[in-house]
């Protein structure tokens, strides 16, 4: 374990540009936060050197616990400037360890925080990748169910695909920023594999109206929006533990309602405005122009019209 002093970091820095150390040292009160496996430790990727790549010392995830607001917490921050955030043997481990740790031993907090900030599973190392992902899905809903809220925080330059992606929604909550983006398959995999006509992952507004944060939390993929900065976060993730549900067949049945209305009502929309629309929003092509605390109140609105708790 490691207690070493952290460096402050301002309430207004931005989420989007902080590093996962950043945001773990601006989310948490100041000097609460213990590191499980540190750097000094050197545990990393014993395969990338075959490859002929660089290695961190986390292999690009940080794990241990704090507080937040007085409230102990576990935590583990993806570093998706260190190979895209990436889940792999080493990483998806030390994952996979902290949250079985929450599920098993009641001693520990009973709340995790999810800094997810990935493009997927790490290519170099796939077969250990895809395992981890697996892996660490399944412990979140083992610990859900005995109890601890796990709460995913997306605003990353990697965003939450792929793998990163699928643990979002096995989470209990998620906030995510306007320059947040979570999906299954990332804007270049689908051009990639389906052509530029179909997606156009270097259309920018296109990216970010299917994807990004704003169009997530209006059509119920994200339970909390957060300002693009560390207050932003503190604030989304503080409001979010008290809510999580408690993890049982009701839950699973009333979310598989709610996904079946949202397929419903959207069935013949073609492109985020056209939903936005169906939402009752007058002007969706103002969403993206607005700010934040505008974004919030249209959110409010709809959810109020909807009768959608999220």
């Amino acid at each position: 374990m490691n207690d070493m002093p952290e460096a402050r970091v301002s309430d207004s820095a931005s989420w989007f540009l902080s590093t996962a150390r950043e945001r773990i040292a601006g989310l948490l009160d100041h000097g609460s936060f213990m590191e499980f496996l540190p750097p000094t430790e050197r545990v990393q990727s014993p395969h990338l050197a075959l490859f002929d790549l660089p290695v961190a010392f986390d292999d690009g995830v940080i794990v241990g616990r704090g507080r937040l607001a007085g409230r102990d917490v576990l935590i583990a921050a993806q570093e998706g400037q260190f190979m895209g955030g990436t889940f792999a043997e080493v990483s998806g481990a030390k994952l996979l360890g902290l949250i079985r740790a929450a599920r098993d031993n009641d001693k520990l907090p009973r709340a995790i925080l999810l800094l997810l900030d990935s493009g997927g599973v790490r290519l170099q190392e796939a077969n250990a990748g895809e395992l981890a992902v697996a892996e660490v899905m399944r412990a979140i809903m083992e610990a859900r169910m005995a109890g601890v809220a796990v709460i995913a925080l997306v605003g990353g330059r990697a965003g939450a695909f792929g793998g990163a992606g699928l643990t979002a929604a096995t989470c209990s909550r998620i906030a995510i920023s306007e320059q947040g983006r979570t999906g299954v398959s990332g804007p270049e995999v689908i051009e990639t594999n389906k052509g530029v006509e179909e997606f156009d992952s270097k259309d920018k507004a296109l990216v970010w109206s299917v994807t990004g944060g704003r169009n997530r939390r209006l059509i119920g993929g994200a339970d909390a929006y957060a300002e693009d900065t560390v207050s932003g976060f503190r604030e989304a993730a503080s409001s979010l533990i008290d809510r999580a549900p408690t993890f049982d067949l009701a839950t699973l049945q009333a979310e598989q309602q709610r996904l079946s209305a949202r397929v419903e009502r959207f069935a013949n929309c073609s492109t985020a405005a056209e939903m936005w629309r169906v939402l009752g929003i007058t002007a969706p092509q103002s969403i993206r122009d607005m700010n934040d605390a505008a974004f919030v109140k249209i959110v409010a609105d709809v959810k109020e019209a909807s009768h959608d708790g999220r």
